[in-house]
């Protein structure tokens, strides 16, 4: 029957079945259902099985592969499904997966080639830039008194060693130099001493004890200068205060060499090493480059951020690099050992395992474990699993990675050779649960359920399709059925459903009355639903 023929035929059957208007199946009519039975038998799987085309198992979601139908449509992100074929008749290993060109290319599959190269350990990490605390002097005073004069009045002020820095009246500066006096008047050599190295502890300048010495005057303000040249900083006092011992007054930083600080992660630490280069760039500054060494790092990791500080050192001859600027830094591990490597965006990491997907080529792809050494910025080192020269894929593995597992063989190598040994009854577990069938899949062998939480296997309530076993008659099953199923574990990711029970009262109707002559009693179709575990029907609805 060619197209037209096939409008003429819906149109006329119609047409008939419009003037009963009585004739109702799941909720359509059956007008519908022939209107699709005529238009769509092009893209059923029979028309696919006559043109000898696969027929898919399943449909499922790109992003999400615990999504599955039994036909083509949408995933609830709005995304095409995708289908999966069975192809372990080809003689291909377990977990081996295989999709159509067009498919790989709609995907956006990347693959990349695993390296056996210099692995590249490069750092990079931010810090920020601090005054050299090897060269960093800070003024305490070591009397009690009043600041007369402050010579250098605002921070960021450069100095230069023996400038005056302040000049300050101490009653404990005047007595120390009475004494000396006293013992100068006496001609006591110990006296003298013994005042000298006090005017000198007090940090008295020597100048102004010469002085004193000379001139036999005792000054009351003292002039205290910079014991280096460089950079005012953390100024605290201002003329007149009253300053004591311990007290902060200021700070003098060292800015031609400068220090960077930064953090980087634990598993990083292990690959920097003193003397490393570095180099650092900052956002206000793009056209220049600083280049380093690294100088220290820190013994200890932070508890919190899980990280390692490691200090850096820069020449900063032009003064450009200033305290409390934010940098870029990047740091040249020294080494020259070959590894075996791979693109790091092609690793899937799941907590207990890491694993990658191979590219098989026509099509192929299957996901194996991996061990995992170094991991660079953009390579991470391999240990074992891969060779050089397979090709792995690079982007969108994930679905790759998840269909793979579901028939693949890491459980097996997982065992022990007494595990392997074992019997396959040891798998099996058996549960009963209640649950509602959602939609019945004859054509592929498979249901949808939505069950009640099973705490033997510690499985919360969800709706998942699962395979029936050949106990079950599928004939029997209708969407909407309330049952009590029994589950069967027959591998660790593998679960079949092996019997089926219907309770009686969710088929029973309040009333028998009211039927027509040659329909089934509702009592009948109540005792005919109920179906043994070993799946036989005790009746048959009429």
């Amino acid at each position: 029957m060619n197209q037209m023929g096939r409008y003429f035929f819906v149109i006329s059957l119609g047409v008939m079945l419009g003037v009963s208007g009585s004739i109702v199946l799941g909720g359509k009519t059956f007008i519908l259902n022939a209107v699709e039975t005529a238009i769509g038998n092009d893209s059923s799987e029979t028309g696919m099985e006559e043109r000898g085309e696969r027929v898919p198992l399943y449909w499922v979601a790109p992003m999400d592969p615990n999504y599955k139908r039994d036909k083509p449509g949408k995933s609830p992100m709005g995304m095409d499904l995708v289908p999966v074929y069975d192809d372990q008749d080809q003689g291909d290993t377990p977990g081996t997966v295989k999709i159509s060109p067009d498919v790989v290319n709609n995907l956006g599959v990347k693959t990349g080639t695993v390296e056996k190269d210099t692995f590249d350990t490069t750092v990079r990490t931010v810090g920020y830039v601090q005054y050299d605390e090897d060269k960093l002097v800070h003024i305490h005073p070591r009397v009690e008194g009043w600041i007369e004069k402050l010579f250098a009045k605002s921070e960021g002020d450069r100095v230069t060693q023996g400038q005056p820095l302040y000049s300050i009246y101490s009653p404990t500066l005047v007595n120390a130099q009475q004494e000396l006096l006293l013992a100068m008047n006496r001609g006591n050599q110990r006296l003298i001493s013994a005042a000298l190295e006090r005017l000198r502890a007090l940090q008295v300048p020597t100048e102004a004890i010469q002085s004193l010495k000379d001139t036999r005057q005792v000054s009351q303000t003292i002039i205290l200068r910079a014991p280096q040249s460089g950079v005012l900083d953390n100024l605290q006092v201002r003329e007149g205060m009253f300053v004591s011992p311990g007290m902060s007054m200021m700070s003098i930083g060292v800015l031609d060499h400068v220090w960077a600080v930064g953090e980087v992660f634990e598993r990083q630490a292990a690959l920097i090493a003193e003397g490393d280069e570095v180099r650092m760039t900052l956002d206000y500054l793009p056209e220049r480059e600083w280049t380093g060494v690294v100088d220290y790092i820190y013994p200890s990791i932070d508890s919190e951020t899980r990280t390692a500080r490691v200090r850096m050192r820069f020449a900063n001859d032009d003064l450009a690099l200033k305290p409390g600027m934010f940098s870029q830094l990047t740091i040249m591990s020294d080494t020259t050992t070959e590894a075996l490597q791979i693109p790091r965006e092609a690793l899937i990491r799941t907590g207990s395992q890491s694993r990658v997907v191979l590219a098989l080529g026509d099509g192929k792809f299957k996901s194996i474990e991996v061990d995992v050494g170094r991991v660079g910025w953009e390579t991470v080192e391999i240990l074992s699993g891969l060779e050089e020269g397979d090709r792995i894929v690079t982007s969108a593995q994930f679905l790759l990675d998840s269909e793979s597992s579901r028939t693949s063989d890491f459980r097996r190598m997982e065992h022990s050779d007494s595990a392997e040994e074992a019997d396959d009854n040891s798998l099996v577990e058996t549960v009963w649960v209640p649950a509602r069938i959602e939609d019945v899949m004859p054509d592929h062998g498979m249901v949808t359920l939505s069950h009640a939480p099973i705490a033997a296997w510690n499985w919360p309530a969800m709706s998942m399709d699962f395979q029936v076993a050949d106990t079950v008659s599928l004939e029997q099953l209708k969407d909407g059925m309330d049952i009590h199923a029994e589950l069967e574990r027959i591998a660790e990711d593998k679960v079949a459903l092996r019997g089926v029970h219907v309770d009686d009262d969710k088929t029973k109707a309040p009333s028998d009355e009211g039927m027509d002559h040659g329909e089934t009693s509702n009592a009948e179709r109540g005792q005919q639903d109920v179906i043994s575990h070993q799946g036989h029907a005790t009746g048959e609805s009429k």
